[in-house]
């Protein structure tokens, strides 16, 4: 390709660390920009990467010539009004999930994204990484024949264990299904397709929380969200998934994920990494390790940065789309409707699968 993609990064909290990390690394896409609410942090993503500006405001990042993206390493609750701020000023973004708080604020943003012949890309990208892309090939390869069913299992005593302010994941667009749902949904959706109808049911049972670490350990909160989700998914091609996502539960030895067929079945890594062992079971034989057969190697945060810079250079949809991270977004809200209501509720979101990652 030819000039690298330049990318503005709003945002340098705890998640950003990873991110930097791979940029680094990156030969098509170049940190030029960073702004934060603390001057501090942003200072420290500057003196870190020789060459990248320190920005006072996300209006003044979006405003500069040399940012042709915004990495959108905000809140949730503001996701959607940074995308905007950088749509709006002529930019490509790519975000943290979730794209959006509501299905609205979603469709806005992708409406304003086509209007402006602009990008919006949205993570997880750990999906792009050799784990799934290698279950993903075994799948489509037909190893287990037709899929059948699938189960994705996220289960921790909630994240208030190590974060040392984790008031913003039991508030509202938080919760484990908003939270981590996207990296397993996600994950589906590359192995069997994006979701035609859902169920579900949730509950608290937990109404306070007590910080395990750092300067605050041992204060109290509230929860203000459901913290054990569970539910049922068909997918457009009919193969059933069964979904349980929990901050409530202290101990299991579930699977990740594990898709089923007419002809054997298929263990799938953490979907929250990159990478990880993916092993098949024919009928009538044993459990073997499959080699690697997809996926971006060595792969980290922002590699889905990467594969946007890539497909802008060669004229072609780029995998974490923000198409994909609205489908997921809807199944998730959708599921949580269901919950209240007690029913099935059709998804009315579609996307495309995205396209695999091979060697």
């Amino acid at each position: 390709m030819g000039e690298p993609l330049r990318v503005g990064m709003v945002g340098a909290g705890k998640i950003s660390g990873a991110y930097l990390k791979t940029l680094e690394r990156l030969d098509d896409v170049r940190l030029t920009a960073v702004t934060d609410l603390d001057a501090d942090r942003a200072e420290a993503v500057a003196a870190r990467i020789p060459g990248v500006a320190v920005a006072a405001s996300v209006a003044e990042l979006v405003a500069r010539p040399d940012v042709d993206a915004v990495l959108n390493l905000t809140l949730p609750a503001v996701h959607a009004e940074v995308a905007r701020a950088a749509l709006d000023a002529g930019k490509h973004v790519y975000g943290e999930k979730p794209l959006a708080m509501t299905r609205e604020e979603a469709d806005a943003l992708l409406a304003a994204a086509a209007g402006r012949g602009l990008r919006i890309g949205c993570a997880p990208d750990t999906v792009l990484g050799t784990g799934v892309q290698t279950a993903r090939g075994a799948v489509d390869d037909g190893l287990i024949g037709a899929p059948v069913a699938a189960t994705a299992f996220m289960t921790t005593p909630g994240h208030e264990r190590w974060h040392p302010a984790p008031e913003f994941y039991y508030q509202d667009g938080g919760g484990p299904l908003l939270d981590m749902g996207p990296y397993y949904l996600s994950a589906l959706v590359h192995l069997l397709g994006p979701v035609s109808r859902v169920t579900g049911a949730a509950s608290m049972p937990r109404a306070e929380r007590t910080i395990g670490g750092g300067p605050r350990a041992g204060q109290r909160f509230g929860s203000e969200v459901d913290t054990h989700v569970t539910g049922l998914l068909e997918h457009v091609g009919g193969a059933l998934t069964t979904l349980v996502m929990s901050f409530d539960i202290h101990a299991a030895r579930l699977p990740r994920i594990e898709v089923h067929g007419t002809d054997g079945s298929l263990s799938v890594p953490d979907p929250n990494g990159f990478d990880g062992p993916v092993e098949l079971h024919r009928a009538g034989g044993e459990w073997e390790r499959l080699p690697v057969s997809g996926g971006y190697r060595d792969a980290g945060r922002g590699t889905g940065l990467a594969d946007l810079a890539t497909a802008l250079a060669d004229d072609r949809p780029h995998r974490a789309s923000g198409e994909l991270a609205r489908h997921v977004l809807d199944v998730m809200l959708t599921m949580l409707d269901a919950a209240r209501e007690g029913v099935w509720l059709p998804v009315r979101s579609d996307c495309a699968r995205p396209a695999a990652v091979r060697p």
